[in-house]
């Protein structure tokens, strides 16, 4: 059975499809949430790297956290579930650095620098971000992992293999406990 979840506008890649003015985005076997466990199933990204979305002199890459808890977000500013979801974001992170974890996000589609800067700024958010209008830091997940929604969250655990990947719009209290339980595997 195929479980459906409704995105408006938000969703791209091929398996979005549209539906009378919305998308409606087909999950891998019906799943939006998606874990990896034990450990050993765990696999990991190529080299994730790219221009911060505040700093266009500066390169943010995976690499720059090592043995970190690692959340990925994928985002844009044009994006509905993304705005609300972002200020739930900053507060698991501000909960959980202290555990080791990092957040890095992910900013897409947007090709006014100037509006994702905004939105960031005005909503107080801490953690860094890439900035990739081009879609082409996706390229580091080589088709291995689901990341064609928007908003999309990775959860990569200490050896940055991806334990749990979100597509859909999450509140703290869906990603904290899984941050967390991340944060205390040895």
């Amino acid at each position: 059975m195929s479980l459906a979840l409704l995105v408006t506008g938000c969703s791209t890649g091929d398996d979005a499809v549209a539906q009378g003015g919305t998308f409606e985005f087909v999950a891998p076997g019906g799943k939006t949430d998606i874990f990896y466990d034990p450990p050993e199933s765990r696999g990991t990204p190529g080299a994730l790297a790219g221009p911060d979305l505040m700093d266009p002199d500066r390169t943010l890459a995976l690499s720059d956290f090592p043995g970190q808890v690692v959340v990925i977000n994928i985002w844009g500013q044009w994006c509905g579930p993304c705005r609300s979801e972002m200020p739930h974001l900053q507060q698991v992170y501000d909960d959980t650095r202290d555990l080791g974890v990092q957040f890095l996000g992910i900013d897409v589609r947007d090709n006014n620098r100037d509006a994702a800067v905004d939105f960031i700024t005005d909503r107080n958010i801490t953690f860094p971000s890439i900035y990739d209008p081009s879609m082409r830091t996706m390229i580091a997940f080589g088709g291995k992992f689901p990341t064609t929604v928007i908003p999309s969250t990775l959860v990569l655990d200490r050896r940055h293999r991806v334990a749990a990947v979100f597509l859909r719009e999450l509140l703290a209290e869906d990603l904290q406990p899984v941050v967390e339980r991340l944060a205390a595997e040895k």
